[in-house]
């Protein structure tokens, strides 16, 4: 395979400094709608990037599960590798592959943990397989076999067998509050455009436009 030599042209659109929303929650409002809208495949996806305390990076596919002024939100397994990395080094980037539509949105930011009332209302909402599994998952951790997984999902289904899923202590959320979102558009002859909404504090923003 000749991967290097593998390259298209990015022809769909610009992003101009008049483009942007006033604000990025506004500006990532609009460009999730038109990923939705465009019937992308799993639009709320996001790679989330942690390091550890050594400083050793890793990355993985979370879903995005709410975003306002505030910040943007998952959950998680608050005794999984994502967990433990935030715990020891709480700066994090966020990327919202949006290939189909030739974009990227990069944040920035600082990872801080959901309240128990934040993190109960959506457990609550989740499907009862999800909740199970929840319990049933060990996230991280080394495992013998699948069956053993399923065997620990079995039991747990006998354990709340008709009752409420209550959500494991061990299960929560985070808020990523972002000091930078950036915005790409890809644009023909490599020439992408790339603006960037710094935080000034005060909920004021400075847009930049950087070189591709």
């Amino acid at each position: 395979m000749e991967i290097d030599q593998w390259r298209r042209e990015y022809l769909q659109g610009g992003l101009e400094r008049g483009d942007l929303a006033d604000g990025p929650i506004s500006q990532f409002r609009n460009w999730l709608e038109e990923a939705v809208k465009a019937d992308i495949s799993d639009p709320s996806a996001m790679c989330l990037s942690t390091a550890d305390a050594s400083g050793q990076p890793s990355q993985r596919i979370v879903l995005l599960k709410g975003f306002d002024e505030s910040g943007f939100v998952f959950y998680t397994n608050l005794k999984s590798q994502k967990a433990w990395d935030i715990t020891a080094n709480p700066k994090v980037s966020l990327l919202f592959p949006w290939h189909f539509l030739e974009r990227q949105v990069i944040v920035r930011g600082e990872a801080r943990q959901l309240a128990d009332a934040e993190a109960d209302a959506y457990f609550a909402s989740r499907p009862r397989d999800s909740q199970i599994a929840a319990w049933a998952s060990h996230q991280s951790d080394a495992i013998v076999s699948r069956e053993v997984l399923e065997e620990q999902f079995a039991a747990c289904e006998k354990k709340f067998d008709g009752a409420e899923v209550p959500r494991p202590e061990f299960w929560g959320g985070y808020r990523i509050v972002p000091h930078a979102v950036e915005f790409w558009q890809g644009r023909a002859s490599r020439l992408h455009d790339r603006l960037i909404y710094r935080a000034l504090g005060g909920g004021e923003w400075q847009v930049e436009r950087l070189s591709p």
